[in-house]
């Protein structure tokens, strides 16, 4: 197609035309973050990829000024650069809850999207973007909703004496599917007790009362609470 080829042309039309696509994809990405209210959202997403089709641009100027030059050189900092905007946008909330992970992926993926349009190589680019909009998008959902039928119930209980730690540990493993169980200070005023805390995965509909009472008439077991995440 004649009007293709003239875009992968060196340009003023050509640049104007991936800087704008750069925009719109940025745009079209960053959207759904800024629904999701995301750390980086709208903005965010339409500044890196623009910043980095110029880098782009910018190699390939330097390129027909000098054919010596590495016209990948610039373009190749943003990836590795990148990576410092995407860790700001990663927060860890509790023991096993991180969030911000899909972002920092959307703004890496939208720094390499600008990098190729920025060099003209437009359908990858598109295929790309309609690619990451589908994963952000429809499986986003998906993702959640198996989420929701799958969730863990974390838990806090005490063991009144430490000889049995090991016999209850195992029990609540084999009995009731215990993940992760880790022994930690007790909680209560009870020097002789030891505190263990752990989660169940729960699927579906099951009242938290129900599971804190199977924990309560385990042998050796003093107390069990919900254990609610603390933010760090």
């Amino acid at each position: 197609m004649g009007w293709l080829a003239y875009l992968k042309e060196f340009t003023i039309w050509s640049m104007l035309v991936r800087l704008v696509l750069a925009m719109l994809i940025g745009f079209l990405i960053g959207y759904e973050r800024e629904k999701l209210g995301r750390p980086a959202g709208l903005r965010t997403h339409i500044l890196v990829c623009v910043g980095a089709c110029m880098t782009s641009l910018i190699g390939i100027f330097i390129w027909i000024q000098d054919p010596q030059s590495d016209p990948l050189r610039v373009s190749a900092q943003v990836i590795s650069g990148i990576g410092f905007l995407g860790v700001g946008t990663i927060m860890v909330r509790g023991r096993d809850h991180i969030t911000g992970l899909t972002t920092a992926a959307t703004l890496w993926t939208t720094a390499s999207l600008g990098i190729a349009l920025g060099f003209g190589f437009y359908e990858a680019a598109l295929v790309c973007a309609l690619i990451v909009t589908i994963t952000t998008g429809i499986l986003c959902k998906l993702e959640d909703d198996k989420k929701k039928k799958n969730r863990k119930f974390h838990f806090y209980a005490e063991i009144e004496d430490v000889s049995d730690v090991n016999d209850i540990v195992d029990k609540m493993i084999g009995e009731l599917n215990v993940k992760e169980p880790l022994i930690v200070p007790p909680r209560s005023a009870s020097g002789h007790h030891i505190g263990i805390e752990g989660y169940v995965l729960v699927e579906g509909p099951c009242p938290p009362d129900q599971l804190i009472q199977e924990l309560r008439k385990q042998k050796g077991i003093s107390f069990a609470v919900e254990n609610q995440k603390i933010s760090i």
